[in-house]
């Protein structure tokens, strides 16, 4: 079921902990730990899962390994992100690697990205703006919290509509970052 929750303080300290289990198993292979999606923005209500983006060099067996000696296990059927519409570059830009964390742990969402692609660089963009874009930050609440009522059931349908409404907001933001002069 799709519910949206108000913010929880607590959810940074959540990421933290995974962040830290995550570092220590995958050491030199994670290039960054990210906390992203709206569970990363002060005062957004959201659902109540952790996304984690961990930043990469390349895929490849070690990943695997690493991940599983904490428990996650690689979701082959998710390999790649949504492609905004006028995306510049390969699809090579929108491929990643999903794991899915162990039965015991608190809902997680565990992206893997290869630094500098462009799927690696939209959602830590996309959290910047909200971050500093309040106004904007509600609204999207709002919007999610409409969708995930009329399709509380139906995660395909409420992401296929979610989407595009992100490649709107990563249009100002990609404004905003030229003109902030942002970098991730």
């Amino acid at each position: 079921m799709i519910e949206i929750v108000p913010y929880n303080p607590e959810w940074p300290r959540e990421f933290e902990r995974i962040a830290d289990a995550v570092r220590g198993a995958l050491g030199d292979l994670a290039l960054r730990v990210d906390h992203i999606g709206s569970t990363s923005v002060a005062g957004l209500d959201a659902k109540d899962i952790i996304d984690v983006q961990v930043s990469v060099t390349r895929f490849d067996a070690a990943l695997d390994e690493a991940f599983a000696s904490i428990g996650y296990t690689l979701h082959p059927d998710i390999n790649s992100d949504h492609r905004p519409p006028g995306a510049m570059g390969g699809d090579s830009e929108w491929e990643k690697r999903y794991y899915k964390p162990p039965a015991d742990q608190r809902p997680t969402h565990m992206h893997v990205r290869i630094l500098g692609r462009a799927n690696q660089r939209y959602p830590l963009l996309f959290r910047d703006y909200l971050r500093t874009h309040p106004a904007v930050a509600m609204g999207y609440a709002a919007f999610k919290r409409y969708l995930a009522s009329y399709y509380p059931e139906d995660r395909l349908t409420y992401t296929l509509i979610k989407d595009p409404v992100c490649d709107i907001i990563m249009a100002s933001a990609e404004e905003w970052s030229q003109a902030t002069q942002w970098r991730c």
